[in-house]
């Protein structure tokens, strides 16, 4: 009994309910959050914001339950009052993002829930959320402060269970075993995704940010175009207090430990070079302020930080130096315009530009030598939304929301209309020792390329409850445009120099010449045009208690879109009635307290096509290479510093020019795009269970099976029967699915059954067609958890799961591929037809953080990550019976064959192969990092400033994350980099901020 009365006691002088694993019953992409719970019938409940004074009132409804949603979040004050007066002592609860926080209340107003809750200090934590049928963790700014995370949105994604970072060469973050190009992320229900590739993300400063909510499965009908996870943030608001700080972040050089210098098994240095005097030194300084511009009506909020970032990159004979200059400005306006009106104005600007100088340099000496050259970046852009949100009666709410958000990427130097990209293969390296003098004078060997991005995002979303019934419907668009250009610099072709055999096949099907050791690989590539994808969608969900302890979440939602050329017409398109996503789950309040919950769901999920897609095949792309015999090395003068460098002399050209990465702008996209072409989905099916095991401690598991049986992807179409014109093109297609294509032979369409039909192989003359593609994810998740009590905090989670299939997704990481949905899983028949363990396979994931408050002035944080190697695979470059190849030896393009030579390699018709199954060569050693923070306050009270020491990856460990993946150079000649590292963990670096809030 005294127990109970100490809670009641805490709680009347509550100021906050902490909602640590929140999960959401608010929508428009859950920007906002919800009260709900049980009270006397005809008792009215009202809740006031603290912070800006908005108030609203609901009355109790006739079964006992009331709800006020669509709150923003922050700290409220809840009073139950009965005609017209008020009931008991008002209680002070947070409103968590994309959550519903339950607070049940007894005839005088007190709290009555108090098993399912914790006091926290002065905040109430709700340990199981009842309410919920998601599987999402909600973090807070304030609990960020008190851990080691990076001040990147990516690094609070780390933080939840199955999100783990990629060891893609082109990085991103992988959700319950999808790959980089299936998320999507929200800034106050703005979508920032790159709508070019979808694999990056507009962001702002860390300290703008209010909340992070991380959806890793089961998100309910409002949230789709993601078969990956959903990263949803909302940024800081005004109050009706005037309120400003300063935030100083240092990561100096002299902080930082340095990254190994990698070597090959036979001592040659690592084609990457030098990596051992690299620095990242990092310093930014953040002013904000915020407050009423008129009290209890409008405020804001408003920051600007200044960013100062010198990397520098040394290698054995060059090294660059780049300055960027990539300040950053944002501000919030919020406008009550009544109570039951609001208007939210977004507004920010991630512009970036740099500069990199490039120098001669003596890695012996550790001397800088001559400039070589600049090259110029650009990235970001301005971004904006403005939101209104009404509420119409106790029942009705109505929401919408209009924004734009902008991205660019732009890279280029001075010298490119005077040099051409010359670089080499690492085989060459291996063969004629390494680079002495500077083979060609271009400053970074990079394509000259520039692209803007423009999504125009509107929304109209509306809740009302009936009843037992919560109905939520919306509706929302999103055009998008890209606009891009991409050619090689000097005379608009690139050339690698490439050790060879005599009588080696090349790709272009000529035989490298007797007495030819090295020959020159010359490609011209250029391509690029302004696309247009419309994406709308629209859904119903109908929250149904059908008894007090039993929640149903019934939605469904329908998506399309519409890829159109710069000319207006259609690329590919998908209606409503070809994107239908079924949403069911529930949740079980077991006992009827809330402290035990079982809950599952069941969904469709769909991702539509990029941006990427329409632009190679509806803008044209050449990409043809030339092979030539290297007679040798020419002399030439830099055009600016007078200095010695080498161009290639060519010799004769071998074979004829290979065109078959062309794709020239289509006068017809009939031939190019499969008619009535069906779009990729995915269905997931989750079931856990979560308890409290007391007012401070609980604990949960679930389950979770994801399948994906849909690719859209350009697969080789050589062979159609009755439409002898496809012979050797490139459609988009449904691999391994019936197809339609028109035909220009017969002048109408031809169909055909593409598992069986679509390749015809060289020298056999087979007929075949390619595999169905299939990923399957299967997980089971445990985790343990303590809240915070102005003590001390833990979380633990581990993961067993395992992702099996023949396709990885719309990226291919084993081979380093980053082209949405233009990877080369179907270049050939033999790239998937194995089916096993995939890229993304991570066996095991252990995580925990914890921090604890020594006293007033001195606070720890600590988080360890720890995580299975992915699995080691080979590519072969032939398969059986086939004298075409599978897959080159390059690692970003070309297939890759499961098939391994051993004997007789040099014809396709006698070739002696073995089958090598995926992951058959081991894996990755385990990748684990420790991070530690100590964090120091002034003891003075009414002065705010703090010092925050962070460590990341304490033990420094560099464990290796990619490796080569190509087996052979030609059929039977292994490549003599298999197995090794091409991407390595990042090395230790310290990190210090320093905040004075006023």
């Amino acid at each position: 009994m005294k127990g109970k009365t100490f809670k009641k006691a805490a709680l009347y002088i509550a100021l906050g309910a902490c909602m640590a694993s929140m999960v959401p019953l608010a929508m428009a992409q859950s920007v906002t959050g919800a009260v709900a719970g049980r009270a006397d019938a005809g008792q009215q409940i009202t809740v006031t914001n603290t912070a800006t004074g908005l108030s609203r009132t609901v009355s109790v409804g006739a079964d006992g339950s009331y709800r006020l949603s669509q709150l923003p979040i922050g700290d409220y004050r809840l009073q139950v009052t009965r005609d017209g007066q008020s009931v008991g002592e008002p209680v002070t609860v947070n409103v968590a993002l994309g959550g519903t926080t339950t607070v049940n209340l007894a005839g005088d107003g007190s709290v009555v829930n108090l098993n399912a809750i914790q006091v926290v200090g002065s905040r109430v934590v709700n340990r199981v959320d009842v309410r919920s049928t998601e599987s999402a963790t909600n973090i807070r700014r304030e609990e960020l402060a008190r851990l080691p995370v990076d001040q990147s949105v990516s690094s609070v994604a780390l933080l939840a269970p199955g999100v783990v970072n990629s060891g893609a060469t082109f990085g991103g973050l992988s959700f319950g075993g999808s790959s980089v190009a299936e998320n999507v992320v929200y800034i106050n229900g703005l979508n920032v995704t790159d709508p070019y590739r979808r694999q990056g993300f507009s962001s702002v400063p860390f300290g703008f940010y209010e909340e992070f909510q991380v959806k890793t499965g089961g998100y309910s009908a409002e949230f789709g175009r993601s078969t990956g996870g959903v990263i949803n943030a909302v940024t800081r608001s005004g109050g009706n207090e005037f309120r400003g700080g300063v935030e100083v972040t240092m990561e100096p050089a002299a902080w930082e430990a340095s990254k190994e210098d990698h070597f090959h098994r036979d001592g040659t240095l690592d084609e990457r070079n030098r990596t051992s005097r690299d620095t990242s030194p990092l310093y930014k300084t953040n002013i904000w302020a915020s407050g009423p511009i008129v009290e209890d009506r409008l405020f804001f909020f408003a920051m600007y930080e200044m960013r100062d970032s010198k990397p520098k990159d040394i290698d054995t004979i060059e090294a660059w130096r780049t300055e960027s200059n990539n300040d950053f400005w944002g501000a919030k306006l919020d406008w009550r315009i009544t109570d039951n009106h609001l208007l939210e104005l977004l507004a920010f600007s991630d512009k970036s530009d740099s500069v990199t100088t490039k120098y001669a340099y003596d890695w012996d000496s550790a001397t800088w030598g001559d400039w070589q050259g600049n090259s110029m970046a650009g990235s970001g852009g301005d971004n904006w939304s403005l939101t209104y949100t009404g509420h119409f009666g106790d029942n009705f709410t109505a929401k919408a929301m209009y924004g734009v958000n902008e991205r660019s990427t732009l890279s280029g130097t001075p010298l490119d209309a005077d040099c051409s990209i010359i670089t080499r293969s690492g085989s060459y390296t291996t063969v004629f020792g390494p680079e002495t003098t500077p083979e060609g004078c271009h400053p970074t060997d990079a394509r000259i390329s520039s692209r803007y991005d423009k999504r125009e995002a509107a929304r109209l979303d509306f809740e009302w409850a009936i009843g037992d019934h919560l109905l939520r419907f919306g509706l929302d668009q999103e055009v998008m445009d890209s606009e891009s250009s991409v050619v090689n610099p000097g005379d608009g072709v690139s050339y690698q120099a490439q050790a060879a055999t005599a009588g080696a096949l090349l790709p272009n099907g000529a035989l490298v010449p007797a007495g030819v050791t090295r020959i020159i690989d010359a490609r011209r590539y250029i391509t690029g045009s302004p696309v247009t994808t419309e994406a709308q969608a629209f859904y119903v969900e109908d929250n149904w208690n059908v008894t007090p302890n039993l929640l149903l979440n019934l939605g469904l939602r329908f998506d399309k879109f519409h890829n159109k050329l710069a000319s207006g017409a259609t690329f590919a398109k998908a209606d409503f009635s070809d994107m239908m996503s079924p949403r069911v789950g529930f949740s079980w309040d077991v006992k009827g307290d809330g402290t035990t919950k079982l809950f599952g769901n069941a969904g469709r999920y769909y991702i539509p096509l990029t941006n990427k897609l329409t632009d190679y095949f509806g803008g044209g792309t050449t990409d043809e290479h030339t092979y030539y015999v290297l007679n040798g090395w020419t002399e030439q003068t830099h055009p600016i510093t007078g200095a010695t460098y080498l161009v290639p002399d060519l010799g004769a050209q071998i074979g004829s020019v290979n065109t078959d990465g062309n794709a020239p702008a289509p006068d017809d996209v009939r031939t190019a795009v499969a008619r009535d072409i069906k779009q990729v989905f995915q269905d997931e099916y989750i079931l856990g269970f979560q308890q409290a095991i007391n007012s401070a401690w609980s604990y949960g598991i679930n389950a979770t099976y994801r399948k994906v049986t849909r690719a859209v992807e350009d697969a080789r179409i050589n062979h159609v029967e009755g439409c002898p014109w496809y012979s050797g093109d490139w459609p988009i297609i449904n691999p391994g699915e019936s197809t339609t294509l028109w035909c220009p032979d017969t002048n109408d369409w031809v169909e055909f059954d593409s598992s069986k039909d679509g390749y015809i192989a060289s020298g056999s003359g087979a007929i075949m067609g390619y595999k169905k593609p299939r990923r399957t994810y299967k997980a089971v998740e445990f985790q343990l958890d303590r809240a915070w009590d102005d003590k001390w905090a833990f979380n633990a989670s581990y993961l067993w799961s395992k992702t099996e299939g023949n396709i990885e997704g719309p990226v291919n990481s084993d081979t380093g591929y980053a082209d949405t949905n233009l990877v080369q899983y179907y270049d050939h028949p033999a790239v998937n037809e194995r089916y096993g363990v995939l890229f993304n396979d991570f066996r095991h994931q252990i995580k925990l953080r914890g921090s604890y408050k020594l006293n007033e002035m001195w606070s720890f944080g600590t988080t360890l990550s720890a995580r299975s190697g992915g699995p080691i695979t080979a590519f072969g470059v032939v398969w059986p019976n086939d004298n075409r190849t599978a897959g080159g030896p390059g690692e970003f393009s070309g297939g890759g064959s499961g098939w391994l030579c051993v004997a007789n390699c040099s014809d396709w018709a006698t070739r002696e192969l073995v089958y090598s199954e995926r992951g058959a060569f081991g894996r990755m050693p385990w990748v684990w990092d420790v991070g530690a923070n100590v964090t120091w306050t002034l003891p003075v009270e009414g002065v705010d400033l703090k010092a925050r020491l962070s460590v990341y990856n304490l033990f420094n460990n560099q464990a290796v994350v990619n490796v080569h993946s190509r087996y052979e150079s030609q059929p039977g000649v292994r490549l003599p980099y298999f197995g090794e590292g091409t991407v390595w963990q990042s090395p230790r670096y310290a990190q210090l901020v320093v905040t004075w809030n006023f």
